[in-house]
């Protein structure tokens, strides 16, 4: 059944490919292509795929592995070069806006790649800009709310417990009663504080940004959630994030936001489900999850573009992409995330996928590690009792303000 599945697929890639090998392309055929990926798990599910490529293209491809920052710059520099050194590159979602300034993306629509309809939306939002598609969302990092299923068992509580804040709120509280902690966050950065914040923002309809990218800090929604937030932070704590995962498992904390990576698949007490995107029950619902997806495009001064299609191309196939989960992979694709054979394995699965139908990009612009150390130094001296809510939100929202003039 497999075959038959990806059989018009391939047929499609091979006719491509044959052009690329006779020479009735634009371009001549390479040897090897050379692939800019975050190194860890992400560069891991990747390298699984690669060996199918080979084979059916006679194409080899190497990996180069960067940390986030480093990976950041180098397709940045790499793009000033007449020529580059990449033909798939890895692109987190905050980038997006300043690689499109820089003009250092292909459109993907004029080299033969569409986007379809298996990919979850909301997942594609960050990718098409002035209608043409310059990414495709390839690992679907979402948030979740990891919390310790045996002390949420023994209260009474299980995961379907959990559909609105104020639901969290009260486990939080009765786990704090019980001689448990409550809610804990990472409080180590400034952009790790804002991060971990912002599903609850989501909830009540908050946001950091409006839709020019004016700061919307100083509102009734952002104080509201703050002001839940400080109270809820009462029951728990803020932790670095390895000291969170370790309290959460060990019972010593009950509900942190987290992402599915920081799961232990032999966990014996911690647990995760989406997100709640509502306040109380019967209120408006919002896109809660904050989506950490990292995405693949092909650099505009990439040398062998119709040949990066077809890796591209293979690399999201649906077949392809359901063949990485074991490794570690997380697809943004509904045949992926709800096939019966996968799910029965990866239970999880179900949870991701609806973290992601509910999920929200962080803003695109080039100035957001400007923004969130600017907000997150004042939410820490907010959740530190140095300054109040009202005084912590005015200063942010004025230095957020002439920041982004």
């Amino acid at each position: 059944m497999k075959i038959f599945k990806r059989l018009p697929a391939i047929l499609l890639s091979a006719l491509l490919a044959v052009m690329i090998l006779s020479g009735c392309g634009t371009e001549e055929r390479p040897d090897t292509l050379v692939l800019a990926v975050r190194s860890g798990t992400y560069a891991e599910v990747i390298k699984k795929c690669l060996p199918g490529f080979e084979e059916e293209y006679g194409i080899s491809c190497e990996v180069i592995e960067f940390s986030e920052d480093d990976l950041h710059n180098e397709i940045l520099h790499d793009s000033l070069n007449h020529k580059g050194t990449y033909d798939i590159v890895m692109v987190d979602s905050s980038w997006v806006a300043e690689y499109l300034a820089e003009s250092a993306l292909a459109d993907l629509n004029s080299i033969g790649y569409e986007l379809d309809d298996d990919i979850i939306p909301a997942t594609m939002d960050i990718c098409v800009h002035d209608g043409k598609t310059y990414l495709v969302p390839y690992y679907g990092n979402v948030t979740v709310m990891l919390y310790n299923r045996t002390v949420a068992e023994n209260l009474g509580f299980g995961a379907d417990d959990f559909g609105t804040l104020e639901d969290i709120d009260a486990f939080c509280r009765a786990a704090s009663a019980s001689g448990n902690g409550g809610f804990v966050a990472r409080g180590d950065t400034p952009n790790n504080v804002v991060v971990d914040f912002l599903p609850v923002l989501r909830a009540f309809g908050g946001w950091v940004v409006d839709g020019k990218n004016n700061p919307t800090v100083n509102t009734p929604e952002f104080k509201a959630a703050l002001e839940y937030y400080v109270e809820l932070l009462e029951t728990g704590g803020l932790r670095p994030k390895d000291e969170l995962i370790s309290a959460i498992e060990d019972g010593s904390e009950a509900v942190a936001v987290g992402w599915p990576g920081w799961y232990a698949i032999d966990s014996v007490n911690s647990d995760y489900i989406a997100f709640p995107g509502m306040v109380s029950e019967g209120g408006e619902s919002f896109n809660s999850n904050i989506y950490g997806i990292w995405t693949l495009g092909i650099p505009s001064n990439c040398r062998y573009k119709e040949s990066a299609v077809l890796l591209l191309k293979f690399l999201m196939d649906p077949e392809v992409q359901k063949e990485t989960i074991p490794a570690g992979g997380v697809p943004c694709r509904y045949s992926c995330l709800t096939d019966p054979g996968m799910t029965e394995a990866n239970p999880h699965l179900e949870v991701i996928c609806a973290a992601l139908e509910n999920g929200i990009y962080r803003p695109s612009t080039r100035k957001w590690p400007e923004f969130y150390a600017i907000l997150g130094n004042r939410m820490s001296q907010i959740l530190n009792r140095e300054l109040s809510v009202d005084d912590g939100l005015t200063l942010a929202q004025e230095e957020l303000d002439a920041l982004m003039k």
